[in-house]
């Protein structure tokens, strides 16, 4: 019931909006009217308190609009102006692992109860808790969307802190980071080499465990930003569906000069050097590492590629993708859509191609350059199952055997040096071995491309006396991991490395 407040030397009229919520009478300008007595100021509350009661009753009694999820997040994401990579990841959330669930469901009516079905179902097929989490809140973003509109008058996906047992919470927790020492990013960037045939993915890797760059800084280091003495990032390459290497600013734009071990300068040089001045075709400029392997024939193939058929169906590749080889994961309706595209376009799967790709690709460096390296083995790969790498023994460490029958020849086989590690590990490792120098968190944060926003951060500073101790510390652990493979051999097959292990110590 409205009421009348004491303002002193007038009277205000307070009614009821909401529980817990109560608004002031005003004029028609907004600006709160001051009566002389608190009867007039009652009556006025009460009158405005019974036309909002109304007014309430009238929006509770409208139904929202009945739209799908489908329709919706449609709609939501072409509202979104953001970059690429993250409309890229936004296509893959919705069209992967929401739609298949939520398509047809009526934006209202999705319950909590559902959402938490879905993530169940989601675990159960094998996915990272990391990656659920990320999908949830893609669909948290729309629903809040949805709320702000009108759609429905809560968030369903949101989570609630604190809920459940405490024990209960390492069930979904991911696998602890692989990190690996100064002497295994050596051996893996060895063996990196040895099944590449060439200098460029020792230096790669040896750079990426030395700096902390992420992989799209590494990739899209270009020759012009390696200096003397430091290398500099101003931009990532971000691979998207289409194939496309999109040029783009560092992670939260974390522009930084990276100082560099002398050792470490001199092989970047190198690198340089065998680079040459050849640009690259995708944005002609010129980049320290080009790719290893055959690219998808996009260029040269005739008739369909894959990014045709996604661009007719109206999807991502990775949709397409999904369809020939996980159809069941796909939705009925974006299912029958790519079937028809490919069967309009003539889509051909498996065509051969015989061109160099560029740049380096996230998935094919790490799984049969990286990943081998690492553990010794290559991975499963439809038809064949994981098999250990086949190795010619001679000279040590030993080179992968290649062609028809490599493993019937071969003679040994690597034995792993860190199960679990990746590219990113090697991030990890590079902040782990400025942990052990005991180097300044300020210069940490500084090389990673991290922001502490704390006061004790603002306060901190590097001086050059930092840099020097820390660039003596990396130098110190390059050498002994040299000295440490000298010992099982003093020679390489890679010509880089050799050289180096050659070198009067």
């Amino acid at each position: 019931m409205g009421f009348a407040e004491n303002r002193g030397d007038y009277w205000r009229g307070r009614y009821k909006i909401e529980p817990g919520k109560y608004g002031t009478v005003k004029d028609e300008y907004g600006k709160t009217i001051r009566f002389r007595t608190k009867r007039a100021a009652e009556k006025a509350a009460a009158v405005e308190e019974e036309r909002a009661l109304t007014a309430s009753r009238a929006t509770s009694a409208a139904a929202p609009e009945r739209i799908t999820f489908g329709d919706y997040a449609s709609r939501w994401y072409e509202a979104q102006d953001l970059a690429a990579s993250t409309m890229q990841n936004y296509r893959r959330h919705i069209e992967e692992h929401l739609l298949p669930q939520f398509e047809e469901a009526v934006v209202s009516e999705i319950t909590k109860g559902e959402i938490d079905t879905w993530e169940r179902g989601e675990r159960a097929r094998g996915y990272a808790a990391s990656s659920i989490k990320t999908w949830r809140g893609t669909l948290h973003l729309i629903l809040a969307d949805a709320v702000d509109e009108d759609l429905r008058e809560s968030n369903p996906a949101t989570r609630r802190r604190g809920r459940g047992k405490r024990a209960g919470r390492s069930r979904s927790r991911g696998p602890e980071k692989v990190v690996t020492s100064a002497l295994g990013v050596l051996l893996i960037a060895e063996r990196a080499a040895l099944l590449s045939g060439r200098d460029d993915e020792f230096v790669g890797v040896v750079a990426k465990g030395y700096t902390g760059m992420r992989w799209g800084e590494i990739v899209g280091l270009e020759s012009e930003y390696v200096r003397p003495t430091a290398v500099r990032v101003e931009h990532q390459l971000y691979e998207l569906d289409s194939g496309e290497m999109h040029r783009c600013p560092p992670k939260d734009d974390s522009y930084r000069t990276i100082d560099t071990p002398e050792w470490l300068a001199r092989l970047l040089r190198g690198q340089g050097a065998r680079a040459g001045d050849r640009p690259c075709n995708c944005h002609g400029l010129r980049y320290l590492f080009s790719g290893h392997a055959a690219a998808n024939g996009a260029v040269q193939r005739p008739g369909a590629k894959l990014v045709d058929v996604a661009r007719v169906a109206g999807v991502s590749t990775g949709t397409v993708s999904n369809v020939l080889n996980r159809p069941a994961a796909v939705a009925d309706s974006t299912r029958t859509a790519v079937e028809q595209a490919i069967a309009d376009l003539g889509y051909i799967r498996y065509w051969p191609s015989t061109e160099n790709a560029p740049h380096w690709r996230r998935n094919g460096f790490a799984t049969w350059l990286f990943q081998p390296a690492a553990t010794g083995w290559y991975p499963k790969k439809a038809p064949q199952e994981s098999r250990p790498v086949p190795l010619r023994a001679d000279p040590w460490p030993g080179v992968p055997a290649r062609g028809r029958g490599a493993t019937q020849r071969a003679e040994a086989s690597w034995v792993p040096i860190a199960r679990g590690l990746t590219p990113h590990g090697l991030r990890h490792s590079h902040k782990t071995m400025m942990d052990e120098l005991r180097t300044p968190p300020k210069l940490q944060d500084e090389r990673i491309g991290h922001e502490d926003g704390s006061v004790q951060a603002r306060y901190s500073h590097i001086t050059p006396e930092m840099r020097q101790e820390l660039m003596a510390g990396l130098t110190g652990m390059w050498e002994e991991s040299l000295e440490v493979r000298r010992r099982m051999s003093p020679g390489s097959p890679v010509m880089v490395l050799d050289a180096l292990l050659r070198a009067e110590s």
